[in-house]
């Protein structure tokens, strides 16, 4: 609970609605975004209040002091350059629509990022947790393969994959269309056994669960509605736990797809293309986990390693 004298004031609150809107609507921010960055400034508002100021004195030392009080209390480097990401966005709609003169997001630099390796599957993981559900003809056992073999076949993000709808499939030449950050469209790639395990899934699954208001989601629920991030994130974790050491979830699958594209030769741009990175950059970190592999299997079994 926050205390009601640091809580936001009703102009704040206002705002805060306003902003929301600016995000889903005008910059086509996705709900995982938007609900992220509302807590970020809700943050940054309340201890605006705290500090006895209004909107219109937001500035460089305010923000500054948040940060720092953020980063007293043990914040990741990587939450932090999000607030820092969320904070710029949130000035910067502050001085178009004129609530603040002067706009300080600019100044405001992001902590150096501690590069962290993913953690992916091994290619025999990959095929032991692809076949674990094979014999189980319920709903909820053809979706749950279904979903792990179109995220780890296509390397789509969760949100992205909950979004699909059933004329996205393109059957004929293994393609899913989908729509990602920044309501960008692209077109994927998908593998004949994803494919299969979507037919065993269309066929023996979707059916016994649709509603008349299900509408076109290609992923439901046991109640007909469209399946939630996170229910296919357990879908994803019950299925990886009976694989030794490959407890992970659908950023995990994801990860796993594209080291192992690089791994088979799929060059950086495709790879690129494939997981809808705005930013080679982004993708380049898979590069570092094949190199890891190839270093440790080289001292393995080199002779002179």
């Amino acid at each position: 609970m926050v205390d009601s004298e640091s809580a936001p004031s009703g102009e704040a609150l206002e705002v805060l609605a306003d902003f929301e809107r600016h995000l889903a609507i005008e910059l086509g921010r996705s709900e995982h975004t938007v609900r992220a960055y509302l807590a970020d400034v809700r943050g940054l508002l309340e201890h605006l209040s705290t500090a006895g100021a209004v909107l219109s004195e937001l500035d460089l030392p305010t923000i500054r002091g948040w940060l720092g009080d953020q980063h007293s209390t043990g914040v990741s480097r990587a939450t932090l350059a999000r607030r820092i990401a969320s904070t710029r966005v949130f000035t910067a709609y502050l001085c178009r629509t004129g609530r603040l003169a002067d706009d300080p997001g600019p100044l405001l630099s992001r902590p150096r990022q501690q590069r962290v390796l993913p953690v992916v599957l091994d290619e025999r993981q990959a095929v032991t947790a692809m076949t674990m559900a094979d014999g189980d003809d319920s709903p909820a056992a053809l979706r749950r393969g279904a979903v792990v073999e179109v995220l780890y076949g296509t390397g789509v993000r969760v949100a992205e994959l909950c979004g699909l709808d059933l004329d996205d499939l393109d059957r004929e030449r293994r393609t899913v269309r989908v729509l990602g950050k920044g309501a960008k469209e692209r077109v994927v790639p998908i593998g004949h056994p994803a494919v299969v395990a979507l037919e065993r899934w269309l066929g023996a699954g979707r059916p016994r669960w649709a509603t008349p208001e299900s509408g076109p989601a290609l992923f439901l629920g046991a109640r007909g509605a469209r399946l939630g991030t996170r229910t296919a994130r357990r879908d994803v974790h019950d299925q990886m736990a009976v694989v030794r050491g490959a407890d992970i979830g659908p950023h995990g699958l994801r990860h796993s797809a594209a080291t192992h594209l690089l791994n088979g030769g799929a060059d950086l741009r495709s790879v690129q293309e494939i997981l809808g990175h705005s930013s080679l950059a982004s993708t380049q970190i898979y590069t570092h986990v094949s190199i890891e592999r190839l270093t440790s299997t080289y001292n393995q079994a080199h002779p002179r390693a």
